[in-house]
C-alpha cells in the first residue's frame, strides 16, 4: 500500500489553494472538496481560514455537514486553522445566529478574539511536535481557545492564550501556516494522517 495519504481541503469558503499548495509540499495528494460523495475519498481533512459563520451555512447547503461530522466522530484527521478551528469547536462563546460546528476538540473558542482585520499580526510560536525553529504564526481575526477538556492536548500558547491543540486525530491553529512557506504543521498533519491509515490497515 502506497503511504501516500489523500488529504481533502474543504473548498466552500477560505484559503483553499494555499493548503493544496502546503499540502502538496508534505508529499500528500490533496484534493478540494464540496461534496458528501468527495468526503468518502479521502484520509484526511483540512479546513481552511475564511468566515466560520459562512463555511457553516455552506457546509449545511452543500450537505457534507452531517457526513463530515459522522467522519469526525468514526476519526477521521481533520486539520482546522482560523475558522476552521472554530468549526472542530464542541462549543463557540458568542455564535452567530445559525451557526453550527462539526466538532470534534473538547475546547470553548471565542471567534475573533484576537480583534479585527487591521489588528492582524505575526508571531513566533513554540508548537509541541515540531522541531527546530519556532513556528512563524500569522494571525487574522483570529480565534483563541479559552479552555479545553481533559482529552484536549495544547501544543502552543501565545500571551497566555491557547492558539494550537490537538485532540486525537484532530488539530487546530488560530493561526495559518499555509501563509508562510513554512510546511512544517502540515507535516505534522500529513504524519498524523500516514499513521492513521497505517493504524486502520493493521
Amino acid at each position: 500500500m502506497s503511504n501516500t495519504p489523500v488529504i481533502g481541503v474543504l473548498a466552500l469558503q477560505g484559503d483553499v489553494r494555499e493548503h493544496l499548495i502546503a499540502l502538496a509540499a508534505v508529499d500528500a495528494v490533496a484534493r478540494p472538496v464540496r461534496r458528501p460523495e468527495e468526503l468518502a475519498e479521502i484520509d484526511g481533512l483540512v479546513i481552511p481560514g475564511g468566515e466560520s459563520t459562512t463555511i457553516s451555512k455552506l457546509a449545511v447547503l452543500f450537505g457534507v455537514m452531517d457526513p463530515l461530522r459522522a467522519r469526525v466522530r468514526d476519526g477521521l484527521p481533520v486539520y482546522g486553522t482560523c475558522a476552521g478551528m472554530i468549526m472542530l469547536a464542541d462549543k463557540i462563546l458568542d455564535p452567530r445566529s445559525g451557526q453550527e460546528t462539526i466538532g470534534g476538540i473538547d475546547m470553548i473558542v471565542r471567534r475573533n478574539a484576537f480583534g479585527r482585520q487591521n489588528e492582524s499580526f505575526e508571531a513566533a510560536l513554540d508548537v509541541k511536535g515540531i522541531a527546530g525553529d519556532p513556528v512563524e504564526g500569522v494571525f487574522i481575526r483570529a480565534p483563541w481557545v479559552e479552555s479545553v477538556g481533559a482529552e484536549a492536548e495544547v501544543l502552543a500558547e501565545h500571551e497566555g492564550h491557547i492558539v494550537a491543540v490537538r485532540q486525537g486525530n484532530a488539530l487546530a491553529t488560530s493561526f495559518h501556516p499555509e501563509l508562510t512557506g513554512d510546511h512544517r504543521v502540515h507535516g505534522l498533519f500529513a504524519d498524523m494522517v500516514r499513521a492513521n491509515r497505517t493504524a486502520e490497515s493493521l
